[in-house]
């Protein structure tokens, strides 16, 4: 991927051992977790407290981060690529019609259109990227992400006929925002290497 050169020296690629890596600012600190239902890496600007991010109780980040997630559309992240598939792919919604029938959860957990303050640009049938304005729940929000004076901007990328589901969400300093197109299209682009 072709960088500015001013970018480049102020951006990294993390990854952890299981899941998808991301680019992030230079110098920030990471922490990965996967499970049946998939990956997830956070980078931060501070620390990352493990026993914080693992526990039921943490409400997510307040301030900058960067949170990439693959999500496995066969286990139980089934859950949430369907929420994803409900609010921004309605050509799978046959997907989030399977999830369900089989009443584990209840239909209002899969609220079908776009969230109303969202902006939505399509990058093809099964990529969208998304910003959620400040102080409102929107795809932004269906993270690890916590509303503030701040808009979050991400992407989201379905994969393969099952699907499974990468989505990126990054909020950044004011003084990195020019960096949040290059994450989001290097993520695009690793997502399009899963495909194959």
């Amino acid at each position: 991927m072709a960088i500015p050169t001013e970018a480049a020296q102020r951006i990294a690629y993390y990854k952890a051992k299981e899941g998808v890596g991301v680019l992030a600012p230079k110098g920030w600190h990471c922490f990965g977790a996967y499970g049946s239902s998939g990956a997830t890496l956070y980078v931060s600007p501070d620390p990352i407290n493990s026993a914080d991010v693992l526990s039921s109780s943490w409400k997510g980040f307040a301030g900058p981060v960067v949170q990439i997630s693959l999500e496995y559309g066969g286990t139980s992240g089934r859950f949430a690529v369907a929420k994803t598939i409900a609010r921004a792919f309605p050509a799978r919604k046959d997907f989030v019609e399977g999830v369900i029938a089989e009443g584990i959860e209840p239909a209002s957990s899969f609220p079908y259109g776009p969230y109303p303050v969202d902006t939505l640009k399509y990058r093809g049938e099964n990529v969208v990227e998304f910003s959620t304005p400040a102080q409102v729940e929107g795809l932004g929000t269906d993270s690890r992400l916590q509303k503030n004076d701040t808009p979050i901007s991400g992407a989201a990328i379905l994969i393969g006929e099952e699907p499974d589901l990468v989505r990126v969400w990054e909020r950044l300093p004011s003084g990195d925002s020019e960096l949040s197109q290059l994450i989001i299209q290097q993520t695009e682009r690793e997502a399009a290497r899963l495909r194959n």
